[in-house]
C-alpha cells in the first residue's frame, strides 16, 4: 500500500471516528476509532468539545486520561482538549487476531470531578503478510504405497490482520503429482490441503518441491510463501542388483592366505538401510568352497582362507547373494565362477599295487613279477609321468594301458644274487620337474637246479689192517648252492661188488652228516685198496646227485711171520739137503726162499744162522739165504751137518720162522734140474699172487707200450704241452677219477732172498720204472731176474718212513700190493 492510498484511508477513519465520538458522548460514554499506525499527534477526537467544555474551563477542569494499560498511547491535549495519539499503536500486539480492538480509558475532568469512560477502537489496516510458521515445510509420502487423490493437511498461514486484511486464499505452483484443496472453516478460517495425484516411485523422483502461497485480501493484497519439499519415502521394492550375473576368475593354486581374488559390486536403488547391501554365500555354494573362500559381507571381497589345492578340486562355483535392510528383505544374486590352474606342486606317488612275494629263479624273460602304479595329482605336463628302473638289473619296466608292469628282463640265478633291490624314479614333465623314489625288495625263490657239490674230488681213507668194525675211516662233505630242502643232503653208498661181497658189508655211511665207518676188520694180505662210490642227494624235486670215489687204503701191520716157500720141507720146516763130500769152499748147499705176507719193511726178510757152532763150515747169505760151504770137509768129519736158520721180517715187533736144515754128505750127488714150473707148483703160494703178477705185468707193458707211442706221437708234433714228465712214465692209466691223481706204478724190492714186485698206486708225474724179466740158465735155479730200479733207494727210504711213523696214513704212495717171485 503506498502513502497516498494509506492517507486516504486514514483520513476515513477519521470522519468515522469524529462520528462514532458523536454517537458515544450523545450516549454518555465516548467512543472513538483510529487506524492503527497513526503517527504520534494524530488527534483523536476532542474530549473537551465532546463533553461539553468549553476551551475557557479547559485549564480549570483539567483533563486527564486515566488507565491501567492503554494510557501510554493516548493524552489530552490541556489547551484545547484533543485526544491525541501519543505513541505508534500496533493493534496485532494490542489485540492479537481478535475482530474488534478496544481499548478501554476513563477520562477525568476535575472541578467538578467527572469520570467519563471511553472506548477507542483500534482499526485494523493491512500492514501484515500472511506468514507460515515455517518457510521450509517437509511433507513424507512412502512411495507406491500411497494412493491418488489422498490428503494431506497443509500448514495454516497467519496474517495478524483481521477481517478482509485477512488470508483470503491459497495458491500452489502447477505440478503433475500434486494439487491444492482449501476448505473453509466455521470461523471462516481456510484450511489448505495437498491432494496426491499420482502414484510417487522414489527412484524416478525423490523430492518434490512445491510452492504454497497464502494471499490477503487487503488492498493491495499481502502474501506470504512456504516451501513445501514433499519427501518421497522409499519403501523396499527394489532388490540388489549385481552388475554381472556371472564372474569368472582364474587363480592358481597354493595362493597365500588373505588374497582378494574378486570385489563384487552390487547396488540397491532403494534408499536408506533398504540400500544397504550385506553380502553372503547362498545356500547352494557347497562346504568346501565356504572353507577356502571367505566373503566380507559389507565390501563384496572375496579372498582366500584355506589351503587352494587344484588336486582336491580345480573348479568351484560360488552362489552369492546380496541382502538389502529393508523390510521385507530383497536380494540379488550372483555366481562366481573360480577356475584354479594347476601348479607343479605333487611329487609323482609309486604305488605297488602287486608284487611277487618269491619270484623263482627258472623265471622265464618277460615274466611279469609286480604292477605299478604311478600317480600324480597334477594335470597337463605337470601330471605326465616318466619311469625309470635302477640300472644293471635284470627287470625291465613295461608300459600297459593305465598302469606299468615290472617284468624279468633276464636270467635269474638265486646262487649268484638271492635278492634285488629296485628302485623305482618317477618324474613329472613339470618345471621345474618333481620326482620321487622308491624300492623294493624282490627275493628270488630256490629251485632244485644245483647238484650237490662234494668238497673234493676223490676222498682218501687209510686204516691199518685188523681195526676194530665201527672206526671212523673218513669224513666225506658236500654243499648244496641251493637252500632250504633243495640243499638238504643225504649220503648214501652206491651199490656195488667186491669179491663176491656186497660194499655194504664193508663200509657204512651215516646218511646224514657223511662219517664212512669200518663194518668190519680188514686184512691187509687180502684186500689191499677197497674203491667205494658214494652219492649225495639232495632233497628236492627232482633229486638232483653227484658222486665222489672213496679210496680205502688198508694199511699192513707186521701180523704175518715169514713162510718158507722152498725148498721142500716137512711140516716142522725140517729141510734135507745132500752135498758130495768133495765139496769145496763157496758150495752152494741150498738157497732158501721164504715170503712174508705182509709188505714193506715187514716182508723184508733177514736169514740168520742160528748156532754158532756151524759158523766155521757153513754160511748163509743174509739177504738171498743162499746156504753155502765156508771149506771143504774132511772124511773124518760128521757125515751129517744140522743148520738152523732163522728167517725173520724187520717189523715192529718183528716176527721170524726157524728152518732147520739137515745136510748130509755123500759120494756123488746127482742134480736134478728142476723145471720151470717146479718152483711155483712145490711153493705154497698164498692165493694167487704168481698169477696176478703175470696179469700185472702183460697190463703194465701194454699200456706202457700204448702210452709210449701215444706221448711220442705228440711230441712229434710239437705240442705246447710239456709231456717231457709224461714221456717217461710207463705202465700208468688215466682212464678212471682216480686216475686223475694217482696212477698204478711197478716197483721192485730185491733185499733178501726173496725177490718181490710192488704195483703202487703214484700221483702223475713220478718217475716210472722199466723191467726185464728172463729166465736163468739151465744150471741155475729159476728165478725172475728184474733189473732194479732207477729210483728205488728213494722209494724205499719214503716207504721205511711211511711204515715206521705212521706217515703212510696220508700217503698214497705207500699202498702197495705184493707180487712174490
Amino acid at each position: 500500500m503506498d502513502i497516498r492510498g494509506f492517507c486516504q484511508c486514514w483520513k476515513w477513519q477519521v470522519v468515522c471516528s469524529f462520528l462514532l465520538c458523536s454517537w458515544g458522548w450523545v450516549s454518555g460514554q465516548l467512543r472513538y476509532s483510529i487506524v492503527e499506525e497513526s503517527e504520534p499527534g494524530t488527534l483523536v477526537g476532542n474530549v473537551a468539545q465532546d463533553l461539553g467544555i468549553k476551551r475557557a474551563e479547559l485549564s480549570q477542569r483539567r483533563i486527564h486520561l486515566r488507565s491501567e494499560q492503554s494510557q501510554q498511547y493516548f493524552s489530552v491535549n490541556q489547551d484545547n482538549g484533543g485526544l491525541v495519539v501519543k505513541e505508534r499503536i500496533d493493534r496485532e500486539s494490542l489485540c492479537g487476531s481478535s475482530p474488534r480492538c478496544l481499548l478501554q480509558l476513563e477520562v477525568v475532568a476535575e472541578n467538578p470531578l467527572e469520570l467519563i469512560s471511553l472506548e477507542i477502537e483500534i482499526l485494523d489496516i493491512n500492514d501484515n503478510s500472511p506468514t507460515f510458521s515455517s518457510n521450509d515445510r517437509i511433507i513424507e509420502i512412502t512411495e507406491l504405497v500411497t494412493s491418488p487423490g489422498e490428503h494431506f493437511a497443509l500448514e495454516i498461514a497467519k496474517d495478524l490482520d483481521v477481517g478482509v486484511n485477512g488470508v483470503s486464499q491459497y495458491t500452489l505452483n502447477t505440478n503433475p503429482y500434486f494439487s491444492l484443496s482449501v476448505k473453509n472453516r466455521n470461523d471462516g478460517t481456510l484450511i489448505p490441503q495437498l491432494i496426491l495425484e499420482k502414484v510417487l516411485d522414489r527412484e524416478e523422483k525423490q523430492e518434490h518441491h512445491l510452492i504454497l502461497t497464502a494471499i490477503d485480501g487487503g488492498e493491495p493484497a499481502r502474501s506470504g510463501t512456504c516451501r513445501i519439499t514433499v519427501l518421497v519415502l522409499d519403501i523396499n521394492d527394489n532388490p540388489p542388483v549385481f552388475n554381472q550375473s556371472v564372474y569368472k576368475v582364474s587363480i592358481r593354486e597354493n595362493l597365500p592366505l588373505k588374497t582378494v581374488i574378486l570385489t563384487l559390486n552390487a547396488t540397491d536403488q532403494d534408499d536408506g538401510a533398504n540400500g544397504e547391501i550385506q553380502f553372503s554365500f547362498d545356500d547352494h555354494t557347497s562346504e568346501s568352497a565356504r572353507e577356502i573362500f571367505f566373503l566380507n559381507n559389507q565390501n563384496g571381497e572375496i579372498y582366500i582362507n584355506g589351503l587352494v589345492d587344484f588336486e582336491e578340486c580345480n573348479f568351484y562355483e560360488l552362489y552369492i547373494k546380496a541382502v538389502d535392510k529393508g523390510f521385507p528383505k530383497l536380494k540379488g544374486n550372483c555366481i562366481v565362477q573360480v577356475e584354479i590352474q594347476d601348479e607343479n606342486d605333487n611329487v609323482p606317488k609309486i604305488m605297488f599295487t602287486l608284487v611277487a612275494n618269491d619270484i623263482p629263479e627258472n623265471a622265464p624273460y618277460g615274466d611279469v613279477v609286480g604292477y605299478i602304479n604311478v600317480r600324480d595329482k597334477d594335470s597337463g605336463k605337470n601330471g605326465e609321468i616318466k619311469l625309470d628302473l635302477s640300472p644293471n638289473v635284470p627287470f625291465k619296466i613295461k608300459q600297459m594301458k593305465n598302469r606299468y608292469a615290472l617284468v624279468t628282463d633276464g636270467n635269474l640265478d638265486r646262487e649268484k644274487t638271492p635278492q634285488y633291490t629296485i628302485e623305482l624314479t618317477a618324474s613329472d614333465l613339470g618345471s621345474p620337474p618333481l620326482y620321487s623314489k622308491t624300492s623294493v625288495t624282490l627275493r628270488v625263490s630256490d629251485i632244485n637246479d644245483n647238484a650237490p657239490l662234494f668238497t673234493q674230488s676223490t676222498y682218501n681213507a687209510f686204516i691199518k689192517e685188523n681195526s676194530d668194525p665201527g672206526t671212523l675211516l673218513c669224513t666225506v662233505s658236500a654243499s648244496d648252492l641251493d637252500e632250504g630242502v633243495n640243499s638238504d643232503l643225504v649220503y648214501s653208498i652206491v651199490e656195488s661188488q667186491i669179491d663176491g661181497s656186497s660194499v655194504s658189508s664193508f663200509v657204512y655211511i651215516h646218511s646224514n652228516d657223511g662219517n664212512i665207518y669200518a663194518q668190519r676188520s680188514f686184512d691187509y694180505e687180502q684186500i689191499q685198496v677197497l674203491q667205494i662210490t658214494i652219492k649225495v642227494e639232495d632233497s628236492g624235486s627232482p633229486q638232483l646227485s653227484s658222486t665222489v670215489p672213496v679210496f680205502l687204503f688198508i694199511l699192513d701191520t707186521n701180523d704175518n711171520p715169514p713162510t718158507l716157500l722152498y725148498p721142500e720141507h716137512s711140516e716142522d720146516l725140517i729141510v734135507q739137503e745132500r752135498i758130495p763130500k768133495s765139496t769145496s769152499a763157496g758150495y752152494l748147499v741150498t738157497k732158501l726162499s721164504a715170503v712174508d705176507l705182509d709188505s714193506g719193511h715187514n716182508a723184508w726178510l733177514l736169514f740168520t744162522l742160528i748156532h754158532p757152532i756151524n759158523y766155521s763150515s757153513f754160511q748163509v747169505s743174509k739177504h738171498t739165504g743162499e746156504v753155502r760151504t765156508v771149506r771143504g770137509f774132511q772124511e773124518a768129519e760128521n757125515m751129517e751137518q744140522q743148520l738152523v736158520i732163522s728167517i725173520s721180517d724187520q717189523g715192529s715187533p718183528p716176527l721170524s720162522t726157524t728152518v732147520t736144515v739137515l745136510v748130509s754128505m755123500a759120494d756123488e750127488v746127482i742134480v736134478e734140474r728142476p723145471k720151470s714150473g717146479d718152483f711155483l707148483t712145490n711153493s705154497k703160494p698164498p692165493s694167487d699172487m704168481t698169477l696176478y703178477l703175470i696179469i700185472s705185468l702183460v697190463a703194465i707193458s701194454l699200456v706202457s707200450l700204448v702210452t709210449f707211442m701215444i706221448l711220442l706221437v705228440k711230441c712229434l708234433r710239437k705240442d705246447s704241452y710239456d709231456w717231457s714228465s709224461s714221456c717217461c712214465l710207463l705202465g700208468g692209466s688215466q682212464s678212471k677219477p682216480y686216475t686223475d691223481q694217482y696212477q698204478p706204478a711197478l716197483y721192485l724190492n730185491t733185499d733178501g732172498t726173496l725177490k718181490y714186485m710192488e704195483v703202487r698206486m703214484v700221483p702223475p708225474g713220478s718217475q716210472g720204472q722199466s723191467y726185464q724179466t728172463h729166465l736163468p740158465p739151465a744150471p741155475e735155479q729159476q728165478d725172475f731176474s728184474i733189473v732194479q730200479p732207477v729210483n728205488y733207494p728213494q722209494l724205499k727210504d719214503i716207504y721205511q718212513e711211511a711204515s715206521s711213523e705212521g706217515e703212510s696214513l696220508n700217503d698214497p704212495n705207500n699202498v702197495s700190493g705184493n707180487i712174490i717171485v
